[in-house]
């Protein structure tokens, strides 16, 4: 199991997008030969995200190269559009995988999404089905919130109204500083009086991203809807005591899945949101879900490359 959390060197890119903006990535390379792994964080996530450092050193221990996709919005510059990441944004995923694709074409790549980076990977996965390109070798996704509108409900409830109004705080105030940068386009006092991210998503994440409202945002983005349609190796790692989840919706995955192959369920007793942390002492963690995603991903590679 993975011990440490060591800091990977990585080369900061900035890729600009079809529509005029741009995505950043933070790149680590490997000899010739070797996988690719592409990781992308959760909400408010970011390059300091402890799960992505320890991506990035469990595909380093691998010799792996690795890339951390950053949503728009989370990396150092504000973005130039006024759209934004969200949980169905997958566009900019496809962009990037099919850029690294054109680029080295006989590298095999495998993704691992976290929370809200896992609900991007699964939709992207589903959306591209039969489609997906045979350079994807295998997925992993940890602690996704399969179906947002239940997820959303569920954050109202006891302590999970601790990371609401923790995530809250960091998308009020890109949202006002965005209402600064476009004029008229959003409605300062409704952010401001934004108590949940559902009022959020209602008043920002819908309105600037072509949704109706949060509702609607939340029915056409839950990946829950294209789990079925995943033809590649999927590990789904989440832990019933997650705070973003109702674990009857674990229940529901766990039943898809019975009718995908493709798809590896691990549903967990303990394990937070992105923690799985053990260890027989404090000082010396194990960060469980890195160490079997990587696990995952890796037996995924090997099995692809013997001779049939």
């Amino acid at each position: 199991m993975m011990r440490s959390r060591e800091r990977v060197p990585t080369r900061r890119e900035r890729w600009d997008t079809p529509d005029g903006d741009f995505v950043e990535l933070h790149r680590v390379g490997a000899l010739d030969g070797q996988p690719r792994l592409v990781i992308l964080h959760g909400l408010e996530g970011s390059a300091r995200s402890h799960y992505a450092r320890g991506l990035l050193a469990a595909a380093r221990r691998r010799q792996w190269a690795a890339d951390l996709l950053i949503f728009r919005s989370c990396g150092d510059e504000p973005n130039r559009l006024l759209r934004s990441y969200h949980s169905g944004e997958t566009g900019d995923l496809d962009f990037v995988v099919r850029r690294l694709i054109d680029a080295n074409p006989e590298q095999p790549l495998v993704l691992t999404g976290v929370s809200l980076g896992g609900n991007v990977l699964l939709k992207w996965l589903g959306e591209s089905g039969d489609r997906t390109p045979p350079q994807v070798a295998a997925a992993a996704a940890i602690s996704v919130p399969f179906d947002l509108a239940l997820g959303s409900r569920y954050l109202q409830r006891g302590f999970s109204r601790l990371y609401e109004s923790y995530f809250l705080r960091s998308l009020r105030k890109k949202a006002i500083g965005k209402a600064a940068r476009f004029p008229g386009s959003l409605d300062t006092a409704a952010i401001s009086r934004a108590t949940t991210l559902w009022n959020f998503d209602d008043v920002v994440t819908a309105p600037i991203n072509g949704f109706r409202d949060a509702k609607d945002y939340y029915d056409k983005s839950s990946s829950i809807h294209w789990l079925a349609r995943i033809r590649v190796p999927t590990l789904l790692l989440n832990a019933r005591d997650d705070p973003f989840l109702p674990a009857c919706v674990l229940d529901e995955v766990r039943t898809i899945a019975q009718s995908n192959a493709a798809l590896h369920v691990e549903f967990v007793a303990k394990g937070g949101h992105v923690g799985f942390i053990s260890g027989v002492a404090p000082w010396r963690p194990t960060y469980y879900a890195e160490a079997r995603a990587s696990e995952f991903l890796g037996a995924a590679v090997a099995a692809r490359a013997v001779p049939r």
